[in-house]
């Protein structure tokens, strides 16, 4: 199950990235927001952060228009891990070495196709598992 969350910023690009999850076969809760009126990111953020940090679901994806905001809102919630990704290269490293719980993406950054690439690179990259890499991840955690 993927969590995701936005603003009115993102609300279009969530509204793809959906569509992008529903074809792959893959489950999601819609945290909101539901429409193009104005919002404030922070609780969509949150609300789809503790989803992901309280185990009900696996990952999350939270859009605003830079990505900037709302990530910096899912990384309040403990055990969050959301990466800031404009990019497959980057959304695959942050899986592989940062064992990342989270993708944010910037709706105004990312073009549709770039970001459904994201996506699935994002979700399809598992975790190194290397002593280094966790190592590294329990002093994220730990400091």
């Amino acid at each position: 199950m993927i969590s995701l969350g936005c603003d009115h910023g993102g609300f279009e690009l969530k509204q793809k990235v959906m569509k992008h999850l529903e074809e792959r076969g893959l489950e999601y809760k819609d945290m909101g927001c539901y429409s193009k009126e104005s919002c404030d990111y922070p609780p969509f953020a949150h609300a789809a952060a503790k989803e992901v940090a309280e185990g009900r679901c696996e990952k999350g994806i939270v859009i605003c228009t830079t990505g900037i905001g709302i990530s910096i809102s899912a990384n309040k919630v403990p055990g969050v891990r959301c990466a800031l990704c404009a990019d497959t290269l980057t959304a695959k490293m942050t899986r592989l070495h940062n064992d990342a719980n989270m993708l944010a993406m910037g709706a105004g950054i990312v073009g549709d196709n770039l970001a459904m690439a994201i996506v699935d690179t994002f979700l399809d990259t598992p975790f190194s598992g290397e002593e280094r890499h966790q190592r590294r991840i329990e002093l994220i955690e730990k400091l």
